[in-house]
């Protein structure tokens, strides 16, 4: 598996998956926004596919990930490329 399989994948489909890890954890793009160390438009561009998250951001978004379990794979096996 890739080490860090955030960092290849493109909009739209970061900001999908950003959306959805959001809702699986239950935050607002706000509370989202705050435990990430951003503001909250800043969530809602990635969220519509404006700007991508930096490195340090997805690195956080990538231990989020981490601790949700079994959704995980589901959620990067949806928004992965194929390819990987």
């Amino acid at each position: 598996m890739i080490k860090n399989p955030l960092v290849i994948i493109q909009q739209p489909e970061v900001g999908k998956l950003i959306f959805k890890l959001r809702t699986i954890v239950g935050l607002t793009q706000e509370e989202f926004a705050t435990s990430l160390g951003v503001t909250y438009s800043t969530v809602n561009r990635w969220e519509n596919g404006h700007s991508k998250p930096s490195r340090l951001a997805m690195h956080r978004i990538e231990e989020m990930l981490a601790n949700i379990g079994v959704q995980r794979e589901e959620l990067l096996a949806t928004y992965l490329p194929k390819k990987f």
